[in-house]
């Protein structure tokens, strides 16, 4: 292997921020934050999900969120004010309207 053409390969303290485990694994990341983890000094990067809180991991059918995701995509798609879905639907019909209404007299100039 080159010695300039890969990135340099180090043990990572990782933290899941949902319920504050630890693990040390091996990565090309380089964080700048570091932290004593069992005697030794490591990098630290912060996971918001680990193996520790995900729920297919712990069997628990409760989800966490720390960072407010499913709150902001709630806001933004599910609250569509009425007025605008009934406008598109009668832009909708009137435009199968006119469809139909133009293949009708295709068909009837083609005889």
């Amino acid at each position: 292997m080159k010695k300039k053409g890969h990135p340099p390969y180090q043990d990572v303290l990782f933290i899941d921020t949902a319920t504050g485990t630890k693990f040390v694994c091996g990565t090309t990341l380089q964080p700048n934050a570091t932290e004593m983890y069992e005697g030794k000094k490591y990098p630290v990067y912060y996971v918001p999900t680990s193996s520790a809180s995900h729920p297919f991991f712990t069997g628990s059918q409760q989800f966490v969120d720390s960072e407010g995701r499913v709150s902001k995509f709630q806001k933004r798609y599910l609250k569509k004010p009425l007025a605008n879905e009934a406008k598109e639907t009668k832009q909708m019909s009137s435009i199968k309207k006119t469809s139909k209404q133009a293949n009708r007299k295709k068909k009837k100039d083609a005889k």
